[in-house]
């Protein structure tokens, strides 16, 4: 499967992007600091979806938060359009306008006390909107799908079904006409039938708006449907990235290839990591993922001659840019290189979802809202 067609072609500069970024938590009881994101490049560019992938605890909640500007970096730099981000309350109000969050769960971020319209109409009114507050909520709830949107302003969160709560969400995020979303988890506490709606919705902005989107996620499926590109993050740090249908059907880091391993529609046998991640301020040297790695384990690291380098000498951080990177010694070895030109089969087994089937999807969704 190709992108879909109508996608805009991403730029070289980033729109958004992150160099270096370190964010720490001091440790309890005075012991060393958690290194939640521990040296992280990451360019997000115009009209670009990236999925950030990985297991819980990973901190990929915690970057997603850096990017927002919600959480101060230790060092490094956030940068929109080329420009320091700057934590002053005047400047972080208007990064935020430019850049919106989608949360998780739209029961938990919703007032169930606010109606959809004044749910919407709280960011105009923090940021002191000058024109027609009504037309601008009307035409967020249109572009979110909820059409006609005056038959939800008076409505209140627990009168919605869980896809039309999300909607309002994501509403009270384009109301304010940013140019990227980061979205964390945004379908995850949704039913199945509804997912692929919210999936085509997202898609369909990115078109409509040229809207750029950050996706965090565990789940690799929803990557496999909706990004450009993947970076996968363990332990803090970004361990494998480049286009989606690259990585997600020829991985060459052991931690990718687990991750892949487990769906149902995987040949071969599931990897199953021994273990939990390692504690976050105690981050073992060398490759940080060798305590669990199969590869390792099975003596393969070993044959290929890099299992001391596996175990002692640390990565480089990966770059930012689009191109396929991992940080792995045993991948970058000739015989880890060979392994992975294999390849493994999609998520899907198959083509990626085009936009179009998405589309359909949300389309007989939306007529199913209108008739509740």
């Amino acid at each position: 499967m190709t992108t879909s067609p109508t996608a805009p072609e991403v730029t070289t500069a980033p729109l958004l992007s992150a160099q270096d970024l370190y964010v720490t938590f001091p440790g309890r009881h005075g012991g060393p600091p958690a290194r939640a994101v521990d040296g992280v490049d990451l360019d997000i560019r115009p009209g670009e979806i990236v999925a950030l992938v990985g297991e819980s605890g990973c901190g990929k909640t915690t970057l997603a938060r850096g990017l927002l500007g919600l959480v101060a970096p230790t060092s490094g730099r956030v940068r929109l359009d080329g420009r320091p981000l700057d934590y002053s309350g005047r400047s972080l109000k208007a990064y935020r306008r430019r850049v919106q969050l989608v949360l998780q769960d739209p029961s938990g971020s919703l007032n169930p006390r606010h109606t959809v319209y004044d749910a919407v109409a709280e960011g105009l009114r923090i940021h002191g909107h000058g024109g027609d507050e009504r037309a601008a909520v009307s035409e967020a709830l249109s572009r979110a799908g909820l059409r006609p949107p005056e038959r939800f302003f008076l409505r209140y969160p627990h009168e919605l079904s869980g896809g039309q709560r999300q909607r309002v969400v994501i509403a009270g995020a384009l109301v304010l006409e940013p140019e990227l979303l980061v979205a964390d988890e945004p379908v995850a506490s949704l039913d199945a039938s509804v997912r692929g709606e919210i999936l085509a919705l997202l898609l369909r902005l990115r078109t409509e708006l040229g809207l750029s989107a950050l996706v965090v996620t565990h789940d690799l499926g929803l990557a496999w449907n909706i990004a450009d590109r993947v970076a996968v993050m363990y332990l803090g740090r970004i361990v494998e990235t480049g286009p989606v249908e690259q990585v997600l059907t020829a991985p060459r880091h052991p931690y990718t290839q687990a991750l892949l391993s487990v769906l149902p529609e995987a040949p071969g046998s599931p990897v199953i990591l021994t273990g939990e991640p390692p504690d976050p301020s105690r981050v073992p040297p060398g490759c940080r993922f060798h305590a669990r790695c199969q590869v390792l384990a099975s003596g393969e690291a070993e044959r290929a001659g890099v299992a001391d380098a596996c175990r002692n000498q640390d990565l480089d951080v990966l770059s930012g840019s689009g191109e396929s990177q991992v940080a792995c010694h045993w991948a970058a070895s000739p015989r880890g290189a060979k392994n992975g030109a294999s390849g493994l089969h999609g998520p899907a087994d198959g083509p990626r979802a085009d936009q179009a089937d998405l589309t359909d999807q949300a389309s007989l969704a939306d007529q199913a809202d209108l008739a509740d």
